[in-house]
């Protein structure tokens, strides 16, 4: 814990918060990236693809927000789409 200089006290202040919005971001991700994987697993099409596209919001949101790279999210939504269509043939 900083304790000396006033602009260390600020900067543990601001790290402390957007350590826990990016807890949360990515707690809420990560749930909903689960929810499709068990979706998947049980073989129900239209459950998967609803948990799906809340997971898409979620990871595109991650990914805004700087908790993901844009290119790991595109990445991991391209491989849940491939594991939800694959249900459908």
């Amino acid at each position: 814990m900083a304790d000396r200089h006033t602009s260390a006290i600020k900067r543990e202040r601001q790290n402390r918060k957007r350590q826990e919005r990016n807890r949360s971001i990515t707690s809420r991700m990560r749930s909903q990236i689960r929810k499709v994987r068990a979706a998947v697993a049980e073989n129900s099409g239209e459950k998967a693809e609803t948990e799906l596209r809340t997971a898409i919001k979620e990871l595109n949101k991650a990914a805004t927000k700087g908790v993901l790279h844009k290119n790991a999210a595109s990445r991991r939504i391209s491989r849940l789409s491939r594991a939800v269509n694959a249900l459908g043939k």
